[in-house]
């Protein structure tokens, strides 16, 4: 016989597979949720993860972030509470057993809110935890997830309900295993708040050159508090972080448009384009320009298949 919650993940991946319908990810009529469907396993992709909630309802990925690694399921949800640069890989995904997920994203004010309406009290912590946390998915938050879901196929209630069932899932994230380390975000003054600021100036200065002494001071602590707990939440320090979004950009840019690699690397902030060339072999295993025709040539011909 099958489970409650089996009956639940199979509704939540039928309702993905029919407003999907093919490969690629899909933004929804409610705020800030997404669809994504693949129909077969991938290689790494480098991508930015937003604070969000996501559930796999058929198929398995594999997240890294720096050297963590992280694989989820149809019984496990991940969640990421800050910005953080990845690399996702789907391992399992068929043409008749897709992969079929759904990605909820979540702000600092919305978790604040909830804090406050249900009067949730965490205290303040000092100490620093992964921004990205794998944890089992309860049927009470499946209940609430897959009532959100089928606002797709009701959009006249979408407006007035969406957000009810949103605040649900937030309450009920926050009272689950992870809800503590979740909370920190928006609890102002705390290490992973002020972390937090940090990770958002870089984003929006990654192209510009940065001193540790202003980051650190952006965070309000000292420069070795802040290297220590910069690395706790992302398993990386500033300069690799930075260095990620850079290279990331600049795949983008090169993919997006007939740029040269040399004046793509200038634009991102690097002042030799040879260093550039080096790092971007690092990180995609392929220099610059080879690595574009691959992906090109591999987007040919899945388009063609």
């Amino acid at each position: 016989m099958t489970s409650p919650t089996e009956q639940q993940r199979i509704e939540l991946a039928a309702l993905i597979e029919k407003h999907s319908g093919r490969d690629g990810v899909f933004e929804t009529a409610i705020p800030s949720l997404y669809f994504i469907r693949r129909s077969n396993e991938t290689e790494p992709v480098h991508s930015v993860y937003k604070p969000a909630f996501c559930f796999i309802a058929q198929g398995s990925k594999e997240i890294m972030l720096a050297q963590e690694r992280f694989e989820y399921g149809p019984a496990d949800n991940l969640i990421t509470s800050m910005n953080l640069p990845v690399v996702g890989q789907i391992i399992q995904a068929s043409f008749d057993e897709p992969y079929l997920s759904l990605r909820l994203e979540m702000s600092e004010h919305q978790i604040l809110a909830v804090l406050k309406d249900a009067d949730i009290q965490f205290a303040r912590q000092e100490n620093m935890a992964l921004a990205i946390f794998v944890g089992q998915t309860e049927s009470a938050l499946l209940d609430a997830l897959l009532r959100l879901v089928r606002l797709v196929e009701q959009p006249q209630n979408i407006a007035y309900l969406a957000p009810i069932y949103t605040k649900e899932i937030l309450y009920l994230l926050l009272q689950g295993q992870f809800g503590a380390a979740l909370a920190q975000i928006a609890i102002e003054g705390s290490s992973t708040y002020r972390i937090r600021d940090a990770i958002e100036f870089i984003m929006a200065n990654f192209d510009k050159s940065m001193r540790i002494e202003e980051l650190a001071e952006t965070a309000s602590m000292s420069i070795s508090s802040f290297h220590r707990h910069f690395k706790e939440v992302t398993a990386m320090s500033p300069i690799q972080f930075q260095k990620r979004l850079r290279l990331q950009e600049a795949r983008h840019l090169l993919l997006s448009e007939s740029a040269d690699a040399a004046d793509v690397a200038f634009r991102i902030g690097y002042e030799s384009a040879s260093q550039f060339s080096r790092e971007y072999s690092r990180m995609f295993g392929f220099p610059p320009r080879e690595d574009i025709n691959r992906l090109r040539a591999k987007f040919e011909q899945s388009v063609r298949a």
